[in-house]
């Protein structure tokens, strides 16, 4: 009995409730900061503002998916692709040219028939002809 195996399979294991581990520190460093915030701040004007855009965006990296792949990975992939270099060049190989000597046939072989044929009138007509009646034309 034949079984499909599925590859590429990504998956990592669920460590704290339902989040893996690496969610579950960007959450909890997210709340700390948002907590020491709404405790040091001197008004709630300056404070609410702070910790929506630092709690949405520890729970977009968190939580959000762009194309299978999280918000962190595709920081890291920008950040990696902003320092490395850009310039790509082709080291061409240089390797000395082959000789090759041309043996002429003295035994003449019989010409094989082409694969294909030359037809000098279309058949075109003939085949539709055919297929729409059914019936073979001459």
């Amino acid at each position: 009995m034949e079984f499909i195996v599925p590859q590429f399979i990504e998956y990592e294991a669920k460590v704290i409730g339902p989040f893996t581990f690496k969610q579950f520190i960007i959450a909890g460093a997210a709340g700390i900061a948002c907590f020491i915030i709404f405790i040091k701040s001197p008004s709630l004007l300056i404070s609410i503002p702070l910790i929506l855009i630092i709690g949405g965006g520890a729970l977009s990296l968190v939580f959000l998916k762009i194309g299978g792949r999280s918000p962190l990975v595709m920081l890291k992939n920008f950040f990696f692709f902003s320092t490395s270099p850009r310039i790509y060049l082709w080291k061409r190989k240089i390797i000395a040219p082959k000789v090759v000597k041309k043996v002429e046939k003295i035994v003449e072989e019989p010409e094989e028939e082409p694969f294909l044929r030359i037809v000098k009138k279309s058949r075109l007509r003939d085949l539709s002809t055919k297929l729409e009646t059914g019936r073979r034309i001459k």
